[in-house]
């Protein structure tokens, strides 16, 4: 398999700088069989079926995005220099991996200002990886973080408009709960609280689990043989509680569809064995075409970037030449692509 297989052509003017409003009423691509089927996400409960369950990733992105200062004495007199860092993941030992720009202005052991309240100094630097050490922790650092800091925009997004306090609610779910994330699970922006009322009067049911998405997700494959490229490690969880009520599902004849790929890369990871267990660690399945799919049997997703490991997942799920139609299609019909983009809903 070659990264040239999943490079499709894409207009600039398809990729959605705001989601839709209501978060329902965004288009939703159906494709079913040989079928394909233009429709909107608050039809979404037409397409399912009693005893379905919806797996839902309830991570909580943090404003991962600071602007800050660091000052310094010089020969001339004191000196400062603007500092933006995104914060990538905590550590063991306290700190937090980050990427800063530009990391060259910043000595080790300096400190830079990002709000009246919130501080962090360069604690090392490791393979060009930043970690800060900030000077509060816990519920104060939380606090702190959320006045000082910006949700961190996927690229495409950020090269267009600054995040601004309208994305603290747009680019968060409305189930969200366990910070962590650094990047949305996407798909479940479409869902609001009526569309969540016409599921459950449909008979759909859902489980939460956890995968705390990073910025790895945004990064490019750079081999051109696409079995040798290594994926990003992210932190999961599914609890025995989902794990019994996926496999009640399954039992009773339901279809168990995550929303979204970080859903999906969870519970298959949880599944190696051939059948779910209750699982909690880091991950780095890579799924394409070839992939052996043990718990998913359909999957809502928004559409991704060409050549992207995200594409790569589609195709394992639905096949490559009937990936290419379905985004032909959706091009054609000026689907509005990624984060903040319409949703399509995979049925193998």
């Amino acid at each position: 398999m070659k990264l040239s297989d999943f490079d499709f052509h894409l207009p600039e003017d398809l990729i959605a700088t705001r989601p839709a409003n209501p978060r329902s009423s965004a288009r939703l691509l159906v494709a079913s069989g040989d079928a394909v089927t233009d429709a909107h996400v608050f039809d979404l409960p037409d397409w399912l079926r009693p005893g379905d369950r919806l797996v839902l990733n309830d991570t909580r992105v943090i404003p991962a995005r600071l602007n800050g200062r660091r000052h310094r004495d010089s020969a001339q007199g004191p000196v400062s220099a603007a500092i933006e860092a995104t914060l990538l993941d905590p550590q063991a030992d306290a700190t937090w991996a980050a990427l800063i720009k530009p990391l060259k202005k910043v000595k080790l052991g300096e400190e830079i200002q990002f709000s009246d309240d919130l501080s962090a100094t360069l604690d090392r630097v490791e393979d060009g990886q930043a970690y800060l050490r900030f000077n509060r922790t816990g519920e104060d650092f939380d606090a702190a973080l959320e006045q000082a800091g910006a949700m961190p925009l996927p690229p495409y997004i950020a090269a267009k408009r600054p995040a601004d306090e309208q994305d603290k609610t747009d680019y968060q779910t409305i189930w969200a709960r366990n910070s962590g994330a650094v990047a949305a699970p996407t798909a479940s922006l479409h869902f609001d609280q009526a569309l969540m009322q016409a599921l459950k009067a449909r008979g759909v049911t859902f489980s939460h689990v956890t995968l705390h998405v990073g910025a790895g997700t945004f990064l490019p494959v750079k081999v051109e043989d696409v079995t040798t490229h290594k994926m990003h490690a992210e932190w999961g969880k599914v609890s025995a509680t989902a794990v019994e009520k996926i496999r009640a599902t399954k039992a009773a004849g339901g279809r168990v569809i995550p929303v979204g790929t970080t859903a999906l890369r969870l519970i298959e990871s949880a599944a190696r064995s051939g059948q779910i267990e209750p699982w909690e660690g880091d991950t780095d399945i890579f799924i394409y075409p070839g992939f052996q799919f043990h718990v998913t049997d359909a999957l809502m997703t928004n559409f991704h970037l060409p050549k992207s490991t995200l594409l790569m997942l589609v195709s394992a799920l639905m096949g490559q030449d009937r990936m290419r139609d379905v985004y032909a299609h959706a091009i054609e019909r000026k689907y509005r692509f990624f984060s903040y983009g319409d949703a399509s809903l995979l049925i193998p």
